[in-house]
């Protein structure tokens, strides 16, 4: 393919992408107001109780604010996009798999079903992981609230941090399938990856870092560690990919010989 019909075909996957999550997004809209935003401001809720922050709104705890008249749509709004992200990456993920799929040959086009299928979980995973450390990091980083104080929280700077560790999270965990598809295109080995395995490293635990307050430690090596599991399971796939492409090239060799 052209340069030009490489982006045709990129513009025709980001739009598809991109209808994808606005229709997550309607979905997203109406979830909100079901049981979301009640999940999500559950861990602030048991961080003022935990705190001795009374029904009748005594001082000291922890409290969302919305603090300006509009504050409340925009909340709305963007957790509705961020649902439709979720809800909607079968279709974005299958977008950017397809338009990678070019670059296999014909006998490797057959796993992109595989990294399909395992793309989705894992994204869903690093959500999912992402979700379950999150009250954890917010009963640490409220809990440094002098007694007597109340830690005011804008809806907007709470939704920004949710987002951040749920979805950063969330693509963090499918990047391992990425290496194994670069592997399999023939643009990386799997000597690469595990020559590369110290600066993997050092990236992951500075982006758990990123994503998590520096102070939880706790919250990050959980995140940390599955990351680093999977990085290795990706070089692993790798070596086994590399291992029998010499194996085939071999055979031909001998056999044209």
């Amino acid at each position: 393919m052209s340069l030009g019909a490489h982006l045709i075909e990129l513009r025709k996957r980001l739009f598809i992408a991109a209808i994808a999550i606005v229709a997550g997004a309607i979905v997203g809209w109406i979830l909100t107001d079901l049981f979301v935003w009640d999940a999500i401001q559950d861990p602030v809720l048991k961080a003022a109780e935990a705190q001795g922050h009374g029904a009748e709104g005594a001082p000291g705890g922890t409290s969302i604010v919305f603090p300006t008249i509009s504050s409340a749509f925009d909340l709305r709004l963007q957790l509705a996009f961020t649902i439709g992200i979720v809800i909607s990456s079968p279709v974005w993920l299958y977008q950017i798999f397809a338009f990678l799929v070019p670059g296999l040959n014909t006998r490797e086009r057959r796993f992109t079903l595989g990294f399909f299928a395992s793309a989705i979980p894992l994204f869903l995973a690093g959500c999912a992981a992402g979700w379950f450390v999150l009250p954890n990091i917010v009963r640490l980083m409220t809990s440094f609230v002098p007694e007597g104080g109340e830690s005011l929280l804008t809806a907007k700077e709470y939704l920004d941090f949710v987002q951040k560790l749920v979805i950063a999270i969330g693509i963090a965990f499918v990047l391992p399938v990425f290496i194994v598809l670069l592997n399999f295109a023939g643009v990386i080995t799997a000597a690469s990856i595990i020559k590369s395995w110290r600066i993997a490293i050092l990236v992951i635990v500075l982006f758990t870092a990123i994503a998590t307050p520096s102070a939880d430690v706790v919250s990050m090596f959980m995140l940390a560690i599955p990351m680093i599991g999977l990085y290795f399971l990706a070089w692993f796939i790798a070596h086994l990919h590399d291992r029998r492409v010499e194996r085939r090239n071999r055979e031909e060799f001998g056999a044209a010989v």
